[in-house]
């Protein structure tokens, strides 16, 4: 019993609380640019067809008054 409260012991307190400091920005990976890259630029092209779906919808509201 005395070994294992021991061993329990000694694993919580190998573990640190604090959490790994966070940059803003994040490093390269080269496995997957290609695909960050890809869903950069989707994120992109939704915010205009967002736009135009907006634009579209102020347009048919116009039309319908």
């Amino acid at each position: 019993m005395k070994r294992l409260l021991a061993a329990c012991l000694l694993i919580l307190s190998a573990c640190d609380a604090s959490p790994p400091p966070q940059t803003g920005e994040r490093s390269p990976n080269p496995v997957f640019e290609t695909q960050i890259q890809a869903v950069e630029k989707a994120r992109a092209v939704e915010g205009q067809v967002m736009d135009a779906a907006e634009t579209q919808k102020k347009q048919i509201d116009e039309a319908a008054q």
